[in-house]
């Protein structure tokens, strides 16, 4: 810990905000003033990597200290199980801990939430507390035993009926001032405080509140656009230019909301008196694509606009400045450790997994990417390269592949076998290239310095960075069990998200990854 290292951390995730929609990274639309404010005083990352394109292994990445493939977390087995997490490592340790968000992937049913002292998924019925503790333990189990399904089922129509006349068309409202709320409460009663937030608004589908649609987005119809990404993905509907404006207008606008709710929460905590004892921490787990590459949202490629994410962070030991070196976003777990100057790494179940804190992974630490001092012995996987660089990892998301097979179907068209839609990834980065293995396609590599568009594939051409990434990318992979080579069976199959209870199924189709 260092001296004069806060109390109490703030921790905001902005779920699938692009780092080049938002001012302090230089767009040239007013969408984050106060993130543009906030700059002023935090230190702005131009090279964060996340390790996966999408929510659930993120996030089971920042609450463990593990890559996908350690942690296990992903869309065929949605759980994040034998692992302790920090909010129990903070819990344990006296600290006040909550995680408000309205993202059906963060949740007590995918075990995402475990060790919070307090969370809410802000679902219209079934709320936190039913979906926590002893209840969310025995409606999983009742979901899992064949013969108490139909209890079950007889709970879920209920549920279904409930939402219907309480959720009415408002299931699409912004969750976001409820969410600000919750995390001034939870604040205000809190003497040292870990709260984590994860903020919706920019996740398709795009429907923001009107004030800022007609700044960004005047004259657009929400209803009108494309909001499905599976339609466009799978080549049964076709966007143009213009739709693609109309369609970037309405994101921009659901990012200012964002934007004009952090400054609210940002005001009260300096209004309050908080502000100067709190870590703040700003950032997305991923990003979006609207057609680069041919696709549309953040599924089946590891390219830089979902990969490369904004990252601010306020703390004393950082200058407030931009810093050009390669950081990951998993390393945020070990940086909230390190500023409450809590050393982790005891299980809080006697099987666990669980990651002590390592200051070569703190950004508030003089040793931070000090790899080359790291015996072979100690290293994780990620800790290769001698800190230059970032790990990805994404297995195939088998919601989307369904409903992208689905869509192609109803279009009459087929999804080849060999594409990258039912395709693995693994890649390695540093800020001058990427290498990308892929089982089912060729890989990909790109001169990231040359090439920022990632346009030109230079794999296998004997670029020497590319070279030096792909022979770190053979270590990592070496180290989490092995290369993915072989193609997995074509089938594909969401069972796991079928246990999911009704309620969480629902909220996985406001979010466009259901119908």
């Amino acid at each position: 810990m260092t001296t004069g290292s806060p109390e109490n951390v703030l921790f905001v995730v902005m779920d699938t905000v692009r780092k080049d929609r938002l001012t302090p990274y230089g767009y040239d639309r007013p969408t984050t003033p106060n993130l543009e404010a906030f700059a002023e005083e935090a230190t702005v990352f131009e090279q964060a990597v996340a390790p996966a394109p999408w929510t659930l292994p993120v996030h089971a990445s920042l609450f463990t200290g593990m890559y996908p493939s350690q942690h296990g977390a992903d869309q065929e087995n949605p759980y994040l199980e034998g692992v302790t997490t920090l909010a129990e490592t903070l819990s344990a340790a006296g600290y006040d801990t909550a995680c408000y968000s309205s993202n059906a992937w963060i949740t007590p049913y995918t075990h995402l939430t475990d060790g919070f002292d307090d969370q809410d998924n802000f679902f219209e019925v079934m709320p936190g507390e039913f979906l926590s503790g002893p209840l969310a333990r025995a409606w999983k189990a009742m979901n899992d035993n064949e013969a108490l399904r139909a209890m079950a089922d007889k709970i879920v129509s209920l549920g279904n009926t409930a939402h219907e006349f309480f959720a009415g068309g408002g299931s699409a409202d912004s969750k976001t001032p409820a969410v600000v709320d919750r995390t001034k409460s939870f604040i205000e009663d809190s003497d040292r405080s870990f709260a984590f937030i994860n903020l919706m608004d920019a996740h398709l589908p795009y429907h923001p509140p009107e004030e800022f649609a007609e700044e960004f987005a005047p004259g657009v119809d929400s209803t009108e656009v494309c909001q499905n990404s599976k339609e466009y993905n799978s080549g049964a509907r076709d966007i143009d230019d213009d739709e693609w404006d109309d369609i970037r207008g309405l994101y921009d606008a659901e990012i200012a909301h964002i934007d004009d709710q952090l400054g609210r929460l940002f005001d009260w905590l300096k209004a309050d008196g908080r502000w100067d004892d709190t870590m703040v921490v700003v950032c997305a787990d991923h990003g979006e694509l609207h057609g680069e590459h041919d696709l549309y949202g953040h599924e089946f490629c590891l390219y830089d606009p979902l990969v490369n994410v904004p990252l601010l962070v306020k703390h004393p030991a950082l200058d407030d400045d931009r810093r050009e070196d390669q950081v990951e976003l998993l390393d945020l777990y070990h940086t909230v450790l390190d500023t409450l100057d809590v050393e982790g790494g005891t299980p809080s179940a006697p099987d666990d997994d669980v990651v002590a804190l390592d200051r070569t992974r703190s950004l508030v630490s003089d040793s931070y990417r000090s790899f080359d001092g790291v015996g072979d012995e100690k290293r994780d996987p990620g800790q290769r390269g001698d800190g230059e660089y970032a790990f990805i990892e994404y297995s195939r998301p088998v919601v989307e592949l369904n409903q992208l097979e689905e869509k192609a179907a109803d279009a009459g068209l087929t999804i080849p076998s060999d594409s990258r839609f039912y395709s693995r990834m693994r890649a390695a980065r540093r800020i001058d290239g990427k290498y990308v293995r892929i089982d089912r396609i060729a890989d990909e590599a790109y001169r990231l310095d040359d090439d920022p568009g990632e346009t030109e594939n230079v794999a296998g051409e004997g670029d020497p960075v590319v070279d030096a990434v792909e022979a770190t990318l053979a270590d990592f992979e070496s180290a989490v069990g092995g290369a993915w080579t072989d193609a997995l069976d074509d089938d594909v199959d969401d069972d796991a998200v079928d246990e999911m209870d009704d309620e969480a199924q629902e909220r996985l189709r406001d979010l466009g990854y259901l119908e």
